[in-house]
């Protein structure tokens, strides 16, 4: 199989039935040749990567169908230690107007029904449509379906990957706090929470004091007083004015926001 530099087989699903499962079922070949035959239920979904010889994280594949029942339509999507199952509603396809084909969604289940645990593989099994009406149906052939073509994948599980984290992220801060040894801890805290939440926290209680007793203003204001010469200049006051902080209801309701 040669293909050019920098291929990649993204193809939309109108693309999928028109170029090449219509081209499988007419017996046309396909633009590249790239998806190979493989009865995909003789085989458990993490085996089928094997199989293709193209592809990262998705997979395709040309199959047949079988009958689960010699007088049914259902098919047979039993494999050696599963089983597929269909999830959501059917999609039509369309080729402009045309309807031309129909998209099912299935997934992957470990074990027999109805007791199957649940994985991560997912199937997009393409058919044409009316293609159950073109199989030569022999006596005692249990065949459904000539050809539809699979897109196998596995879905990144992003719940299992977050339960590795915390819910909101958090700073690291050493500030000592008296205990029996009088060692240091280090203390986690939320990056961002209510300013009340941290004054009931027993390493914040030198805050509440400095808000009880106004002197948080204090350095703000020699810094200004010394860069001044000692005079503060009414700009400067204005704007110390603007920056101080009430002590009324209000205040408790403001964020204390951590930034690195």
């Amino acid at each position: 199989m040669e293909l050019p530099p920098g291929f990649r087989f993204h193809p939309t699903d109108e693309e999928l039935i028109v170029y090449y499962l219509c081209n499988q079922a007419t017996s046309q070949p396909c633009p590249a040749s790239i998806i190979p035959e493989v009865d995909i239920y003789k085989f458990d979904p993490w085996e089928l990567p094997d199989k293709s010889g193209f592809g990262e994280n998705e997979w395709y594949f040309f199959t047949p169908r079988e009958r689960k029942y010699p007088n049914g339509v259902r098919p047979n999507r039993a494999t050696v230690s599963g089983y597929w199952k269909a999830t959501g509603t059917d999609k039509s396809i369309f080729s402009g107007s045309k309807h031309i084909g129909v998209k099912k969604a299935l997934v992957f289940y470990k074990g027999r029904p109805p007791k199957g645990i649940k994985t991560d593989w997912i199937m997009h099994e393409y058919r044409l449509i009316g293609s159950r009406r073109q199989v030569n149906r022999q006596i005692g052939s249990m065949r459904l379906d000539d050809w539809v073509l699979c897109r196998i994948y596995k879905k990144k599980n992003i719940t299992k990957s977050l339960e590795t984290n915390e819910d909101y992220p958090t700073n690291q801060i050493n500030m000592t706090q008296t205990n029996d040894d009088n060692e240091q801890e280090l203390v986690k805290f939320p990056r961002t929470c209510f300013l009340t939440n941290l004054l009931d926290m027993d390493y914040m209680g030198p805050i509440s004091q400095i808000l009880s007793d106004g002197s948080y203003n204090s350095t703000f204001e020699f810094q200004i007083n010394t860069a001044h010469g000692g005079t503060i200049d009414p700009t400067y006051a204005a704007g110390l004015e603007k920056y101080n902080v009430k002590q009324n209801s209000s205040f408790g309701n403001q964020v204390f926001d951590q930034r690195e």
